[in-house]
């Protein structure tokens, strides 16, 4: 299994740009993994199928979804369609914290073509309200 990743704050959600690892796809906002064995096309559209996935998890307290609230930090789609997800929570007391990585599990795995699903918890960096989308933002009514 050949899966690397890397922060990249300047690629695009679904563009590639070719390196010496592989292809680097952007997975999330300034998040990409490096992809080798699957064709350009096919990680666009399991990159494009598991964020769509994702904007369907909703933490039980905030009306917005976890992605664009920008929790989830880095995809990566390794070469036998394995999927690694590193997402945080917005605080390591979340009341969330238990169901939040088991919903976003289930979502990523019920994408069509994708394998086993690992779900990471980081703390690094700490969430902040910066992390959201303008969306996530309008929705919450922060600006």
């Amino acid at each position: 299994m050949t899966q690397e990743a890397a922060d990249v704050s300047n690629l695009e959600t679904g563009k590639t740009q070719e390196s010496s690892a592989g292809s680097l796809t952007a997975t999330a906002d300034g998040n990409a993994g490096y992809q080798s064995g699957l064709g350009e096309t096919e990680i666009a559209r399991l990159t494009d199928e598991i964020i769509c996935a994702l904007k369907t998890v909703y933490d039980p307290e905030i009306p917005a979804d976890i992605y664009e609230l920008g929790l989830i930090y880095r995809i990566d789609i390794a070469d036998d369609r394995a999927v690694s997800v590193d997402m945080t929570l917005t605080t390591p007391n979340c009341p969330s914290a238990q169901e939040l990585p088991v919903m976003v599990e289930n979502a990523v795995a019920s994408v069509p073509g994708v394998g086993a699903v690992k779900v990471n918890i980081v703390w690094d960096p700490p969430w902040d309200p910066s992390r959201m989308s303008e969306e996530a933002r309008a929705v919450l009514n922060m600006w």
